[in-house]
């Protein structure tokens, strides 16, 4: 099935996956044939390529949605029925606006904001990322103003790291720890009774900081919100299983690459996510019968140069070889999930680039089985 045939019905897509394998450039291509198809769509990326942006018309990204013109698609003939809205996600600024939503009073959302804690946990803190980025999409849902929200998921070294970034977050904010730090009886003294304190006494004294102060206010005033956080938490997390809502793994034929998606798509079902299917990425096509080359016609062409005929007689070889190991890829991918059919993007020549390089992608997307094997059929070598 082509990405249109997948999106029917589905407002949200989540493009998912290890890192490297092209997530970034699949949401941009799946954000731009919805927009053509004439849907109002919003497309919040993780911190893209230059050269991806500027394929987008755009300069410059910020963590508000920035219409792109359709005219800058006009010369690779694609009609814009619809409107494509790009935006990079900035963590440390979506949860400051997290933060300001939830803080009951101003006096707290400025005490919270100006401690030293909060200023480097909300950038560091394991998850904090990956939270902000479904935080971002649930902000965006909410709003109404858009038909599709495509999100290119951060990278991690584990993909799971996103599905699971809600519960590790509020987890972390109703832990033990906190919970010692904030108590009425216990708080900071609690601590230094238990030994801790010689450590935070010794750091204050190198470093001129005192961290226990700082964690017990930030702690205490943070008290004010986590309630409001973990029903956000709550809500995100819902939103991720939501039936309109589809999961997208993007993958490259790699060995690791492909057992890294495989696990993902078991968790996902696992969890009870809804999963899209497939997207393989840089696959380098082996035709069903290899064209025998001429090695004497390619000598002549080369002007006679028989170590540059041998090489290139090589070179073809180990993309042969190369393709061959992308097909046993695919074999194992398929034979874990019988009723898949991955969509494939073939290795394109000089990689993707410019606005003709995001459109090609696109069109591979969303072109139908037949028109798609025709396409992948003229990458084959």
């Amino acid at each position: 099935m082509s990405i249109s045939e997948r999106m029917v019905g589905k407002r949200i897509c989540i493009c998912a996956g290890p890192g490297g394998v092209g997530k970034t450039t699949t949401a941009a291509a799946v954000a731009l044939g919805l927009a053509a198809e004439g849907r109002r769509v919003a497309l919040v990326t993780i911190d893209p390529a230059r050269r991806l942006a500027q394929s987008l018309g755009l300069e410059q990204m910020g963590n508000t949605p920035r219409l792109v013109e359709p005219a800058h698609f006009a010369g690779e003939g694609i009609e814009m029925r619809g409107e494509l809205w790009t935006m990079m996600l900035d963590p440390k600024r979506t949860f400051d606006e997290l933060i300001d939503a939830l803080a009951p009073d101003a006096p707290t959302r400025e005490a919270i904001m100006a401690n030293r804690i909060y200023q480097e946990l909300s950038s560091a803190v394991a998850g904090s990322q990956e939270f902000t980025a479904v935080a971002k999409l649930y902000e965006l849902d909410a709003s109404d103003r858009f038909d599709a929200i495509i999100l290119d998921t951060p990278p991690s070294r584990n993909a799971m790291d996103f599905l699971d970034a809600p519960d590790r977050l509020t987890g972390f904010l109703q832990g033990r720890a906190l919970k010692v730090i904030t108590a009425p009886t216990g708080g900071a003294a609690a601590i230094a009774a238990r030994g801790s304190g010689l450590i935070f006494s010794a750091l204050r004294r190198i470093t001129g900081v005192d961290l226990l102060t700082d964690l017990s206010a930030f702690f205490g005033v943070l008290g004010g919100v986590i309630d409001g956080f973990s029903e956000r938490a709550n809500a995100v997390s819902r939103l991720l299983s939501d039936p309109a809502t589809t999961f997208l793994i993007v993958t490259s034929p790699e060995p690791t690459s492909v057992e890294e998606a495989i696990f993902l798509r078991r968790r996902l079902d696992q969890a009870d996510m809804p999963v899209g299917g497939f997207v393989v990425n840089r696959v380098r096509m082996l035709a069903r019968n290899p064209p025998t080359v001429d090695e004497s016609a390619l000598t002549a062409e080369l002007d006679g140069d028989d170590r540059l005929t041998a090489r290139s007689m090589r070179a073809l070889e180990d993309l042969r070889a190369l393709a061959r190991r992308d097909a046993a890829g695919l074999r194992h991918l398929s034979s874990e999930f019988a009723d898949e059919r991955p969509i494939l993007v073939p290795q394109l020549d000089g990689g993707i680039s410019g606005v003709a390089g995001l459109v090609a992608v696109q069109r591979i997307l969303f072109a139908s089985r037949r028109a798609r094997s025709a396409l992948l059929a003229e990458h084959a070598f």
